[in-house]
């Protein structure tokens, strides 16, 4: 009989939503005098205020003037003879305070504007009325003037940005990470890890074709490299632990900004990306269909594209350094976070409402190969629907200003025995004892939460569950868990920079029968793994920051043998 499977988890998850300006309003009309019909329509004015004001045709449009006012009778001829009376978007004139000099200029311009095509155009004009405008114009001669020239120079700065820009429907921006990193401990007779200068670097272009939709193409370059596939030589994991690291070059010493399969494709266990080869990372298309609902499609994708995560601790740029604690393990399984966009994802995301936000996505990571020619040459499988899958939902709810949750629940089907998450050397072989050659069902559940304290201080953790189940016929089974808790310091010491402290628990096995077993033979002596690290970000400018950070792994690999294992790092990430 199987043990039972069940664990409190508890987190949060981000909303991303697309938004988009206002449209502009229509014509704005004049009109020709107090019974005249309408004639043309006036262009709108660009003013100095952070909100701008437009044309209103009647003064009953100006809510915040009463008939008693003393300016009502004035405003109502000014707006009926010539249209050239400005209020606020909100449909306020705002005669409660006092009129400055810009917003007065604004309004005589317009007035001028007016005047001067209903002369054009042979319209009678009152001579008094001109007077008026030709002292009022004098009177404000300098404003008017200035008011010509900041509209003139706007008009320059907007032809020479659309003559220079890179696109008229794409920006463009990256990311470039350095990082110098060590590490110590390790497997007994094994050696330390050499002091290495990692490097990542990032463009990603998105481009909207509607104003609401998003292409996002991500190219990407990285120096980080497993060496051989299968053995994982090359990694800081294998080096560590050749013997309790995973056989693909994961490990629990795994920085959060590094690539799960560095330098070689598990489609085909063949040579790819690695040596700062520029390859395609990511390419997703996001749509809305209706007002709550949205839909993506890619080829070259993650899990997390669909469930992005408000963990303070999930940027891989300027936050934690450690891969274990910088979300919930449920989204990395099947390869889910890989870093190198591994799957073909279709999904959808529903927000009823500002409290709830529901998302799921259907994934494959073989969805190009024709042909399922099993381990070696396909090992994961082919086909969209045949071979490994990913299929996950994930409910967020915005309980209250100062508490998010999130539930995430997977299902997955793997055509070699691993989990695909890069977080353990458990993730290969994950029925301990049978063939990697055995297929498994893995289905996952976890939660996070976030709860903002106060303005300088987050509490934020996770917890996740893994049920690994022999498939086509088998009946053995793993149960994996991790849990993790942190503290999260905004505006650390200096505004904008920020500094974390977490502890926690790796994934790792915490049960196993039917044939599996919990301690496979390269697990000398069985014992839960915990983890500690802080990490500091300091940011020189909006474009530079340094984060300083270390973590501690005591009986790392689940194996109290090792010896206790650290790994620091000195990240600079550039952003433009």
């Amino acid at each position: 009989m199987k043990q039972h499977r069940f664990t409190w988890l508890a987190g949060f998850v981000t909303v991303v939503s697309l938004t988009t300006s206002p449209a502009s309003a229509g014509p704005q009309i004049l009109y020709r005098d107090s019974d005249a019909t309408v004639v043309t329509s006036v262009p709108e004015l660009t003013t100095l205020l952070d909100e701008p004001m437009g044309q209103v045709t009647s003064v009953s449009e100006l809510r915040d003037v009463q008939p008693t006012d003393w300016a009502y009778e004035a405003l109502k001829s000014l707006v009926e003879r010539y249209g050239c009376i400005v209020g606020y978007p909100d449909r306020t004139f705002r005669g409660d305070r006092p009129l400055s000099r810009w917003e007065f200029a604004a309004g005589l311009n317009s007035c001028m504007d007016v005047m001067e095509r209903l002369l054009q155009e042979n319209v009678a004009v009152i001579r008094a009325d001109i007077d008026k405008l030709q002292r009022l114009a004098r009177e404000f001669e300098a404003e008017l003037a200035a008011l010509g020239a900041r509209v003139d120079n706007l008009e320059t700065r907007t032809s020479y940005l659309e003559d220079n820009q890179f696109s008229t429907t794409t920006k463009l921006n990256g990311e470039v990470i350095f990082a110098i990193s060590g590490a110590t401990g390790g497997e007994p007779d094994s050696d330390n890890a050499q002091i290495v200068f990692n490097d990542r670097v990032r463009l990603n272009l998105t481009t909207s074709f509607t104003g609401k939709d998003a292409l996002i193409t991500g190219l990407q370059a990285y120096n980080f490299t497993a060496g051989k596939p299968i053995t994982g030589t090359g990694s800081v994991a294998e080096t560590l632990f050749p013997n309790d690291a995973s056989i693909l070059g994961e490990g629990m010493t795994s920085f959060n900004y590094e690539p799960q399969f560095a330098g070689f494709n598990p489609q085909n266990l063949q040579p790819s990306c690695g040596n700062n080869s520029v390859c395609l990372y990511k390419l997703l298309y996001v749509t809305p269909v209706a007002d709550n609902f949205t839909v993506f499609v890619g080829p070259k994708a993650e899990v997390t594209d669909a469930f992005p995560t408000i963990v303070p601790f999930a940027s891989e740029g300027q936050s934690t350094l450690s891969r274990a604690f910088a979300i919930n393990p449920v989204l990395r399984v099947s390869g889910g976070t890989t870093e190198t966009g591994l799957a073909s994802a279709a999904g959808f995301i529903y927000k009823p409402n500002d409290v709830v936000d529901w998302r799921a996505l259907y994934g494959s990571v073989n969805a190009a190969i024709p042909q399922n020619e099993g381990f070696p040459g396909t090992p994961l499988g082919a086909g969209l629907f045949n071979g490994s899958f990913v299929a996950a939902t994930q409910l967020t709810l915005y309980t209250t200003e100062n508490l998010d949750l999130g539930f995430n629940y997977a299902h997955s089907y793997h055509q070699l025995n691993i989990l695909g998450t890069g977080l353990t050397g458990a993730a290969a072989g994950t029925l301990g004892g049978l063939p990697l050659t055995t297929p498994v069902n893995v289905n996952s559940v976890g939660a996070t939460l976030t709860w903002r304290i106060n303005p300088s201080i987050y509490f934020t953790g996770y917890g996740a569950y893994f049920m690994v189940d022999q498939a086509n016929g088998g009946s053995a089974f793993t149960d994996l868990a991790s849990w993790m808790a942190g503290l999260y310091f905004p505006d650390a010491f200096v505004e904008g920079n920020t500094a974390g402290l977490m502890f926690g628990q790796p994934l790792t096995r915490v049960g196993a029968g039917n044939g599996a077993t919990l301690t496979p033979a390269n697990i000398s002596n069985r014992a839960t793994p915990y983890q500690i690290e802080a990490f500091y970000n300091y940011k020189i400018n909006n474009n530079l920051s340094i984060t300083p950070g270390a973590f501690v792994i005591f009986n790392p690999e689940g194996d109290s043998n090792n010896s206790t294992t650290g790994v620091f790092a000195l990240r600079t990430t550039f952003t433009f």
